[in-house]
This record gives C-alpha cells, structure tokens and sequence, in this order.
C-alpha cells in the first residue's frame, strides 16, 4: 500500500516540547499524489542481520561486513559471515531517553579508525577508536561538551565527500539552543577528524555549519555533493531540508516554511509528524530514502537538483519503525528496523536490517 504526502504548513510560534521516537500521535492524513522518479517498486531481497538489540546506525565494509550500533547496550557489533560479534563496547555509554550509543562514521570502508557519537553522563560526545578489522580500541575524544537532555540529542556523523566530519545535534528539548550560535545544540556541525572547526566554516573558529535546527537525524550527499537532512517536527511538520553553510533552519519560530526573513524552508515536508518522523537517509538512484519511525514506512523523495518532488511510502505499516537506511555495497539499500527499543511492536527476527534493491 502506498501512502503519498505532500507539501505542509508551518507555525510562527510554538509552544510545548515533546519526543520525536513515539508512536503515531495523531491519525495520518493523505494528500495528493506524486510519481517518483523510479517506477519500479522497490523489493526486499534479503536479510542482512537480525535479533538485533535497538540498533541504532550500519556501516558496511568490505567483504560482505559491517558495523552496527546498538543504542542501548552500547555495544558496536561486527557483522559478518551473517553472524554478529562484539567489536566493543562503551561503559561511558548513558542510555537514557533518546540518548545511546547512536551514529557511526568512517572516512573509508577499510580505515583503521571509527568514529561514534554518544552520550555520556555529562555531555553529548564525538570519539574515535583503532579498528584492526575485527575489534575496537584506543577510544579517544574527538568534539565533548555538546548538550544533552532526554529528548533531542541528534547524534547522526558523516564524513562529507569533502573529507570532513558532518555532526547533528539536537536542542536537547531546549529550543532557544537552536537559535544560540554559540552552543553546539540544535546545529548541524563541520569538523576535522581531529575535532577542530573545519576550514571555510561560516565562522572559522566554530565548528557550526547550519543552525535553527530541533533534531537532525538523517544525512546524506546527492551526486553534485549537495547536502541534505531530515529532521523531525514537533506535532505538525517534518522536513528534508538541502543544506547549505551558515544557513537558519527556523526552529523555533518556524515549523516547515514560514515567511520570517533569515529563516531557510525546507525542500520536502510531512504532515502531520505522526505520519513520519524521519530518521536516517540515503540518496541512492536519484532519490532520497528516508527511514520514518511513527510513519513506519520507507520514503522516496525524487531529487531534480535542488528541488524535491513528493514523498511516496512503501513498505508502508509493513516494517514496523524504520531507524536507518544506508546505500548498501550493491547499489541498493539497506533499511534497518526499530522495534526493540520499547516504543515498537516487535516481531520476529527482529530488529533486522534488510537489503531492498530500487531503481532499474
């Protein structure tokens, strides 16, 4: 069943702060209809892992492995040979409302370095470990000090085609944060792999990208190296915004587009938020795929350059909580579940991370 969801409003002044991981809140309203720019339906081909426990983030690797993080138990699995193994694990981990063991990054699929975003007793943390291949050591502190609360911590990492390191933060159930250029919280940030403010940053000694942000979850590179993100509403709209440095994303003045002057509209929005709230994504055959948790569905946005065309659902109800999607080594995607966590409906096998082929 498809379910098509089409441009939304959104609100000068907002009041009230919630999740954005709960089930439906509201009933989801339909809107008109939109073509993808693939017309072939996408098709799960395989199971890539399962009995996972709240996974968080995947990174394939070479030779049909991969790196999971499980938000939770703070551990980081090794897939491979279709069984998963401890790689490590993270004590510092607090897992406590939406904070965890959450996104993972590496430069390249066979570095020896793995970079992690959590959240620790005291802060919201970037790290980097020596992978050998099979185990993690050596953690060390690449960016300490962002926010965290119970509600809102972000925690998706990139490496850009640029070489830099891309981190979003969430304005940890504070939204004036959004709005503060110098807080780390509610900002999408650009940094070295050393942790310093990357270079040509709209402030040079700042490691802020864009900012006016609730919760970036979702990141991903189109063809031309454009930058795109989703990020969750609070009841009435959801967005995937193209991002561009040094540029306002109106949170909390604006919930999807709005007319105040200084304020950047998104590209593609849901309404209400109950019918997506996205989380990871992947541009893979000209469109971006969006993992929603309350939509429990998979998106297809069409991608024309700067423009997005309406999201289409598939896979709609059929999944449960979509929490990740990454393109996967051949040419499809992998779209990773998440109904273990305490907010899904469990079924069997699961969570699981799934291979769908789209496209041609």
């Amino acid at each position: 069943m498809r379910r098509f969801l089409a441009a939304a409003f959104c609100l000068a002044v907002l009041s009230g702060c919630g999740g954005d991981e709960s089930t439906s809140q509201t009933s989801p309203q339909e809107s008109p209809t939109a073509t993808p720019n693939s017309t072939i339906e996408p098709t799960i081909t395989g199971t890539v892992a399962d009995n996972l426990a709240a996974p968080w983030s995947v990174i394939p690797l070479s030779n049909d492995k991969a790196l999971i993080s499980e938000r939770n138990s703070a551990n980081i699995l090794l897939l491979s040979g279709g069984n998963t193994s401890v790689a490590g694990s993270i004590p510092e981990v607090l897992a406590q409302g939406e904070g965890g063991l959450l996104g993972l990054a590496m430069r390249a699929p066979d570095d020896d370095k793995v970079f992690a975003y959590y959240t620790s007793a005291t802060d919201n943390r970037v790290v980097v470990f020596d992978f050998d291949g099979t185990t993690l050591s050596n953690e060390q502190p690449v960016l300490t000090g962002i926010p965290k609360g119970p509600i809102h911590d972000g925690g998706r990492i990139a490496f850009g085609p640029d070489g830099y390191l891309y981190v979003t933060t969430g304005e940890v159930g504070q939204p004036e944060l959004a709005q503060d250029r110098t807080s780390l919280a509610g900002k999408i940030l650009r940094i070295k792999a050393s942790g310093k403010p990357a270079p040509d940053n709209p402030d040079p000694d700042s490691p802020v990208w864009s900012w006016g942000h609730r919760n970036v979850q979702g990141l991903a590179w189109d063809s031309d190296g454009r930058l795109w993100a989703t990020e969750f509403g609070q009841q009435d709209v959801d967005a995937l915004n193209l991002i561009e440095p040094g540029k306002n994303y109106g949170w909390p003045r604006c919930e999807g587009d709005c007319d105040v002057p200084g304020m950047t509209n998104p590209k593609a929005t849901w309404s209400p938020t109950s019918t997506a709230s996205p989380s990871g994504l992947a541009i893979v055959d000209g469109s971006a795929w969006v993992a929603a948790l309350a939509g429990q569905a998979l998106y297809q946005v069409p991608l024309d350059g700067t423009t997005a065309g309406e999201p289409t659902a598939w896979f709609d109800g059929e999944l449960g909580r979509l929490r990740d999607v990454v393109a996967g080594p051949d040419g499809g995607l992998w779209v990773m579940t998440n109904n273990t966590d305490g907010r899904g409906e469990p079924k069997s096998g699961d969570d699981q991370i799934l291979a769908v082929q789209v496209g041609g």
